[in-house]
């Protein structure tokens, strides 16, 4: 059955639309390229990546090398030194000059066995894999949030829709009592109260539409672009409960898939090797080296050129850690401390999950009953208008009844509005607090536009 007063608001909204509108997988694509928030989760989860190259970098050969050339002066007096060329001969030299001198080094050193370096290179890994779970929860996010502002704009447009029809029901209900007080068929109180209610229809219009325009810019600030007209939610809207229909699988699947909870998972584990790499701090460490050195020198008022043979070392090195002040023993404690505090973060997030799986599995199945007790709503509201109506023209209903019944029927037409698109956007909901949300449910979503 059409509803009168919904067919007069649906029919404003249908001449503001083009025939094609913006669909939420656009809105979506839009998001997934311009949206600053899993931008910034993208570029933290390639940061934290870098932690991975950088602890293995510290297990691998270290290669540096060095020149150094330098010059000293002397007032005066004589120097002696071994003539280079003829080795047991001594020179003596001078007079005012000065010596200049060129080192040339290289070094070569491989970490052998460093418990520490190790154990930093898993939490590093581990640090890496809750960063990737991290974006998959913001990924997940960018979901939920691109269709709950698309949503909230489509709600926001028909709360204005019906708005506007709600004035313009009392406008005209307005009317007619005025004109009956002028032709002396009814008292001025009729007269007042529709036009009180009249006012306040149109100041309910002002901050629908004001409403409307600030939800808009928050679906623009998601997006990166001009909010467009929206295709809306088409009338047949599928009713079904959740599958599986067992809420236990539900929870079972978000403790088991839920990216958020994952990555704390993860950040447990990297705590428990950042306490393994403390404690390394008590252990001998072994490192190989090998240095290169070679280094002349040159001398002012004479021809002689000191060249000193090149030398090369190759050694290990057993570093043995005996006192440093407390200090390894308090970043043991330290590590400790920051594990357990991971340990409660992923109870207080398992906590969270499995709540979350059961509200929006039962929101879901209370959002049908919702969505058909509003559809029977906005119909007896529609048939209480009508009677009303036609009581009031013959003297059986007062003026007041009239307007309670107008504001009983938009009411019930907005909470109908509300409650479809709810019952959409829990179904989301669920499925991200399972874990398993991805872009098929967009899809799934956008096909129930027109």
């Amino acid at each position: 059955m059409r509803l009168k007063l919904l067919t007069l608001a649906l029919a404003l909204a249908a001449t503001s639309l083009p025939s094609h509108g913006e669909d939420l997988l656009d809105a979506y694509q839009q998001a997934r390229a311009n949206d600053p928030v899993l931008a910034q989760a993208d570029a933290t989860r390639l940061s934290t990546g870098e932690g991975v190259d950088q602890a293995r970098a510290l297990l691998l050969p270290q290669i540096s090398a060095g020149l150094s050339l330098s010059q000293s002066s002397s007032s005066g007096g004589s120097q002696t030194f071994e003539d280079p060329n003829n080795p047991g001969q001594f020179i003596s030299t001078s007079g005012f000059g000065h010596t200049r001198t060129r080192d040339v080094n290289a070094q070569l050193s491989q970490s052998v066995l460093d418990f520490s370096k190790y154990a930093n290179l898993k939490a590093a890994h581990s640090a890496a894999d809750a960063q990737d779970q991290t974006y998959q929860a913001a990924l997940q996010d960018l979901f939920v949030r691109v269709t709950t502002a698309y949503f909230t704009v489509l709600t926001d447009e028909d709360q204005l829709t019906f708005a506007k029809a709600n004035e313009e029901a009392l406008k005209r209900q307005y009317d007619q009592a005025d004109q009956q007080y002028k032709v002396g068929i009814a008292a001025i109180t009729g007269s007042y109260q529709a036009k009180a209610a009249y006012e306040a229809a149109k100041a309910q219009t002002v901050v629908a539409q004001n409403t409307l325009d600030n939800d808009r810019e928050a679906l623009s600030q998601i997006t990166g672009k001009p909010t467009g007209d929206l295709k809306k939610l088409r009338d047949d809207l599928p009713l079904d409960p959740p599958v599986p229909t067992d809420p236990d699988v539900w929870v079972k699947t978000a403790l088991e898939s839920n990216p958020s909870l994952q990555a704390q998972r993860d950040n447990v584990e990297t705590a428990e090797h950042n306490i393994s790499a403390a404690r390394a701090g008590h252990l001998p460490t072994i490192s190989a080296n090998v240095s290169y050195g070679k280094s002349a020198s040159w001398y002012q008022n004479s021809d002689i050129h000191s060249n000193t043979p090149a030398s090369t070392t190759i050694g290990l090195t057993l570093s043995v850690p005996i006192f440093s002040g407390g200090l390894t023993q308090s970043q043991v404690r330290q590590s400790i401390y920051q594990r357990d505090a991971a340990q409660d973060a992923l109870e207080s997030e398992r906590r969270q999950v499995k709540a979350s799986a059961l509200n929006y599995y039962r929101s879901v199945l209370a959002g049908i009953a919702q969505v058909q007790s509003a559809k029977a709503s906005v119909q007896s509201g529609q048939e209480a208008l009508d009677a009303t109506r036609a009581g009031y023209s013959v003297g059986t209903q007062t003026m007041t009844d009239v307007l309670l019944a107008i504001q009983t029927l938009t009411s019930s037409e907005s909470s109908y509005s509300q409650a479809r698109h709810q019952f959409v956007l829990n179904k989301l909901l669920l499925q991200q607090a399972a874990g398993t949300a991805d872009l098929k449910d967009i899809e799934g979503i956008n096909a129930l536009l027109q």
